[in-house]
């Protein structure tokens, strides 16, 4: 009884969830769309993958150990920053492509600002735009041994015709982890059956993607259009791993939802009016920025508090 009435500081109850568990999940999420990319572009996939997580994790460690702080490699994030940004690298780049954007996202981006959980934006793909900017030819460039062709939405933005079941199934060129959509749906699934996202931010992104090209698109609702925009160009990679990021996106479910149409109109507008057949890294890291901001105006009012003032009347 006398253990009832201890009082000690919030929070009272704690989860047993911890930030190791959600990063395997993810990182287990992501085996499907990692497993393809190597089959689908051979051992220079793999070896840009493992060089790119590598820079990322020891990039942690030697800044930790550097600034004497205590070693958080064990909780997986560096991990999942390298996985997630080797998917969004083409296959035929070379190794230190990975080990420059790796050391990008945890250094700069990650441990300048504190650590996990307080980068302003998603570290994997701050450190793509970086390499987008930085690297332009060699980021674009998705010709390898397998495919010489263009991108399918490179080709559907000239005006050309794309094969929307090679898209849906993979067989296509482009960054390792994007082709395939079913990959990336079944990794999706098995994030939304673990609880570790839900379907508020994911489902706005498209939706308000679908609705936004459907009508400035000039195509008006197009199934084969808007199909191929669906499977192609990372949306579906980036809707469900990296837009629903915990650190980088709002806590509030109006939010949430105000985000990801925010998303879906930003990716609309870079595809179809932008130089690039791309957009769905600069819709995600733009709209991180905005977060503070959604996150002010969606915020419920504490209890008591925000009222309207009562005047007094004055006889």
């Amino acid at each position: 009884m006398n253990d009832l009435t201890k009082i000690s500081s919030n929070p009272h109850t704690r989860s047993k969830i911890t930030t190791g568990n959600i990063m395997l999940t993810v990182i287990v999420a992501l085996l499907p769309a990692t497993l393809f990319g190597i089959y689908n572009f051979g051992i220079s996939a793999l070896i840009l993958i493992l060089v790119t997580i590598g820079s990322a994790v020891l990039s942690e460690y030697f800044y930790e150990k550097f600034m004497k702080q205590k070693s958080t490699i064990h909780d997986l994030s560096a991990v999942v920053t390298g996985l997630l940004l080797a998917l969004n690298l083409p296959p035929a780049a070379p190794w230190w492509i990975g080990v420059i954007g790796g050391a990008f996202a945890i250094i700069v981006v990650k441990m300048l600002f504190g650590g996990i959980g307080q980068n302003f934006m998603n570290p994997a793909l701050a450190a793509r735009c970086f390499l987008m900017i930085s690297f332009a030819s060699i980021m674009t460039n998705f010709q390898c041994d397998a495919y010489s062709q263009a991108t399918p939405l490179a080709t559907l933005k000239s005006g050309g015709v794309v094969d929307i079941f090679s898209m849906v199934t993979g067989k296509i060129p482009g960054t390792i982890g994007e082709t395939s959509m079913i990959a990336i749906v079944l990794g999706a699934c098995i994030l939304i059956l673990t609880g570790v996202i839900d379907l508020k931010i994911p489902g706005s992104y498209l939706i308000s993607f679908v609705i936004f090209i459907s009508l400035f698109g000039g195509r008006g609702f197009d199934y084969q259009f808007i199909s191929a925009h669906l499977a192609g160009g990372g949306l579906m990679l980036g809707a469900f791993f990296m837009a629903t990021d915990y650190v980088t996106r709002p806590i509030t479910s109006k939010g949430q939802i105000l985000y990801g149409i925010l998303l879906g109109v930003l990716t609309g507008l870079f595809r179809l009016f932008g130089g690039s057949a791309e957009g769905v890294s600069y819709a995600i890291i733009i709209s991180n920025l905005l977060v503070p901001l959604i996150e002010k105006i969606t915020m419920p009012k504490g209890f008591g508090s925000g009222g309207l003032k009562h005047e007094k009347n004055v006889a």
